[in-house]
């Protein structure tokens, strides 16, 4: 795997990550919400940045764009479904395009819910997945522009991805995450186990991502909507998965 991931810590609880692909020495900033802290940073490392890559439009996401693009020339890629509304875009990307960031290649995935626009960047030969506010560990995005359908049809999207794909979102949400999901399945042992991990990394300081698809298949309960234990679990025994799926998410949004 040549491509090489920095988390940033940005605001209270954002993540931008920043990628450099090892045999082009590329370099990409994802979803910078503010600009002076990426660019003290590329200061820091001595790093030229090329692109500045937003999975959607929220300021938290693409409020870095301007001041980054300003002080640096870096090309801004977005969604084509919200180009509109992303600062400074330059190059705007549909479901089934490719990005190359070097020789690290990625596919753009429409993964609307959150926002109309949402996509993510997924390297699939470095086994990431840039998924924004639509995935998080051990959550999902509010369903701020689409329907639970949408969302519930995204989450299945990205939990077909190859099990050991590192997922890394927008935001570390996932210690007051790990709470709600112990709410539905109390009695999940790889939820306890992993409740009681990522309790251990914020006591030390420590993100909690990435995660992976395997684990997120076995503990969060919005990609799980379909498993009778959560449907079991919110009392909605033998209904929809979309049903099952929106009064979880109803149940976070005031938990």
């Amino acid at each position: 795997m040549a491509l090489d991931v920095r988390l940033v810590p940005l605001l209270k609880d954002n993540y931008a990550y920043l990628l450099r692909d090892g045999a082009s020495g590329k370099t990409a900033i994802v979803d910078p919400s503010e600009a002076a802290p990426v660019l003290r940073l590329l200061d820091e490392l001595g790093c030229k940045l090329d692109y500045i890559l937003n999975t959607h439009h929220h300021p938290d996401h693409s409020g870095g764009n301007v001041g980054i693009k300003e002080a640096t020339g870096a090309t801004v890629v977005g969604p084509q479904a919200d180009r509109e509304r992303i600062p400074a875009i330059d190059v705007a990307l549909a479901d089934g395009e490719h990005f190359r960031l070097g020789e690290a290649d990625s596919e753009v995935m429409d993964i609307p819910g959150h926002t109309r626009g949402h996509i993510a960047f997924w390297f699939g030969g470095d086994n990431v997945v840039f998924c924004g506010d639509t995935l998080f560990a051990l959550g999902c995005g509010r369903t701020f522009e689409g329907t639970a359908e949408q969302m519930w049809t995204s989450l299945k999207r990205l939990r077909a991805l190859p099990p050991a794909t590192r997922i890394y979102c927008g935001h570390e949400y996932t210690q007051a995450n790990a709470r709600f999901a112990l709410t539905v399945e109390p009695a999940n042992p790889a939820l306890k186990a992993r409740a009681a991990e990522i309790d251990r990394l914020r006591a030390a300081g420590q993100p909690t991502i990435p995660s992976t698809i395997a684990e997120e298949r076995a503990t969060n309960p919005f990609l799980r909507a379909d498993q009778p234990e959560v449907a079991t679990g919110i009392g909605l025994a033998g209904r929809d998965p979309v049903a099952v799926f929106a009064e979880t998410r109803l149940r976070k949004d005031s938990f």
